[in-house]
């Protein structure tokens, strides 16, 4: 939803207003954490699952994900969206997430979905077991 060919960043509104369609739907789910729509969004959600691993599990899944994809184009990115190096922007909100970043969310979550049950996943095996109870459900 992001990203348009070539690095393409979409325009602010537009990404904005492809969330407001997806959330006017009765049954969606959204991965993301860009907490200027958490006002829209938490409102209209039942559960937040919250991904909340280790900052050396997100850097080494980061590195998997490079090593296995550098310089080709992921099946859920945008065209001509070939897999970068991490740069140290990005890398830097990784590392500093749980300081700078965990404190908005949870604001987020207490302003505009206080009754919105939140799980978090510390693990990737709380990440598995997640997944099979999701399979199980009828």
């Amino acid at each position: 939803m992001r990203w348009l060919p070539n690095w393409t960043q979409r325009d602010r509104a537009e990404q904005h207003n492809i969330i407001m369609d997806i959330i006017a739907r009765d049954r969606w789910v959204l991965d993301g954490s860009n907490p200027s729509t958490f006002d829209v969004r938490l409102p209209r959600t039942d559960v937040v699952i919250w991904m909340r691993l280790p900052r050396w599990i997100c850097l080494t899944g980061i590195g998997r994900r490079v090593m296995r994809n550098y310089g080709r184009v992921r099946p859920d990115m945008a065209d001509d969206c070939p897999e970068p190096l991490p740069n140290l922007e990005f890398l830097t909100y990784v590392w500093t997430f749980e300081k700078r970043h965990a404190p908005l969310f949870e604001r987020n979550f207490d302003l505009y979905g206080p009754e919105v049950p939140i799980f978090q996943v510390k693990s990737r095996s709380e990440a598995r077991r997640l997944l099979d109870l999701m399979r199980s459900a009828p």
